[in-house]
Formats: C-alpha cells, structure tokens, sequence
C-alpha cells in the first residue's frame, strides 16, 4: 500500500510538471521547425532564429521592454526598500495599514490598474516611454514590498543599535548591517518586478504612446494577421535567458550561504 502510495505521488509530480512545461516544449520545436505550420514537421532549421535578428520591428520592441522593465525595476526596488525602512519606524495599527494599501494592486484587477492610470496620464501628461515607466514602477512596487518586508521582520533589530553603540554612523550601520541582511528579499522583489514588468500587456497597452511597442503589444498586433514563427524563436531564447539567470542566481545564493556556513564555523 505504501509503495502504490509513492508511485502515486510520482506520477502526480510528473503529471503536473508535463503539463507546466508541455507548452514551452512545444515552443521549443516549433522555433526549429521549417513549416509554418505547428501541425507540419517540415525539417529542422535556423533560418527563424536569423530572420529574428534580422526584423528591426522586433528588435525595437526588445530594446524597449528591456530597457523599460530594466528601469522599472530598479526604480521600483529602490522606492519599495526605502518604503520598508520607513515602514519599519512606524506603529503597528499604521504599520498593518501600509502593508494593506501595499497589496491592494496585487489584488486589483491589471485592466482597472491601466484604465486608472491612462486617464491620470492623459489629464497631465502624454502618452509615451514615461508614462509606461511610471506605470511599471507602480505595478511592481507591491511586489518589492512584498518581498523585502519580512526580511526585516526576521532580522534581529539589535544589530543595528550594536553597530551604532560601536561607533558606526546611520548610514555606515545600514549599508554595513542592515543592507546583507536584507539583500536576498532585494533581489528577490527586483526580479519579481522584473517579470511583472516584462510580462505585462494590460497596463502596457493603456498607457504606450503612438508609435511604441513592446514585445506583448507587438504579439497582440501580429495575432491579428497571424503569429510570425520568428515569435517561437523570440519566446525561446528569453525562456532561455530567464532560466539562465534563474540558474546563476540560485548558484550565487548557495555561495553566498556556504560561505557564511564557514564563516559561522570559525
């Protein structure tokens, strides 16, 4: 009964990664396949991943959506660290209202959150990179928050009065002790804010000038007139890149941790 019972749990784990990874696997050979269509295996080829580079349209949409969910990011980590340690000063019943505006947006709906702020934009500024720059920074705002705040709720709070007992000024304490104990919920909110960011469509759509594109509106426009195979290519190689940096950055964690695992034991 026990080893049906294993096997069980097996097959549910497979089942479940099969279904999470089936479609990006299908994405996968479709950017190697000949044909355009997805049902017809017409051999193996690279000319989709040449013509992508190729496609100036794609190309400024990449540019565009790294350089805004670069700049989002960032923007959004450093407001949302600094909130935290505001946040930190305050008493519990203000601090428990912060924390819940905070995750309001996680709740509201992604297209009242564009519709919003498209109609506060088009009363005092207009439309362009800015205006999406703005938006982004508000859409993952919540989610740095989200992450860095309990870092703080976990470190002991008396480091950081040892370190001023000690002679270290405000900011020399906070960059010397306060800010390695906090990291890993830093990048761990720039990296959510990242992939909010990247993948956002609604709040993007609303907010885009003319002329702009990312690569979710340059999708939603090409679904129209049908999907371009150069798009299984695009979709491949940012998988690719995502699953890199996910990959060096557990590895940089795990060294960061043996490291103070050795530090402990001396």
């Amino acid at each position: 009964m026990v080893r049906i019972k294993k096997i069980a749990e097996k097959f549910y784990v497979v089942l479940i990664g099969f279904l999470l990874y089936a479609p990006l696997l299908i994405l996968f050979i479709c950017s190697f396949n000949d044909s355009k269509s997805r049902a017809v295996w017409g051999g193996f080829t690279l000319h989709w991943y040449t013509d992508l580079f190729q496609n100036v349209e794609v190309l400024q949409a990449v540019k565009t959506s790294l350089l805004l969910t670069t700049s989002a990011a960032l923007i959004a980590t450093l407001l949302g660290t600094l909130a935290c340690v505001g946040m930190t000063a305050m008493k519990m019943k203000s601090l428990r209202l912060m924390q819940a505006m905070a995750n309001i947006p996680l709740l509201n709906a992604d297209i009242v959150t564009g519709i919003a702020i498209m109609l506060l934009f088009v009363h005092f500024m207009s439309l362009g990179f800015g205006s999406m720059l703005i938006a982004h920074v508000t859409l993952g705002l919540p989610y740095v928050i989200l992450n860095v705040m309990p870092r703080f709720h976990m470190m002991d709070k008396n480091i950081y009065e040892a370190a001023q007992d000690l002679g270290a000024s405000h900011l020399y304490a906070f960059f010397k002790v306060v800010l390695p104990e906090i990291m890993p919920g830093i990048l761990s909110g720039f990296f959510f804010a990242f992939t909010i960011s990247m993948d956002d469509f609604v709040v993007t759509y609303f907010t885009k000038g003319a002329g702009i594109n990312t690569i979710s509106t340059m999708l939603y426009q090409q679904l129209r007139r049908g999907i371009n195979p150069q798009m299984y290519a695009l979709s491949t190689l940012l998988f690719l890149s995502i699953l890199l940096l996910l990959g060096v950055t557990n590895h940089l964690s795990a060294t960061r941790q043996r490291m103070s695992m050795r530090k402990e034991a001396l």
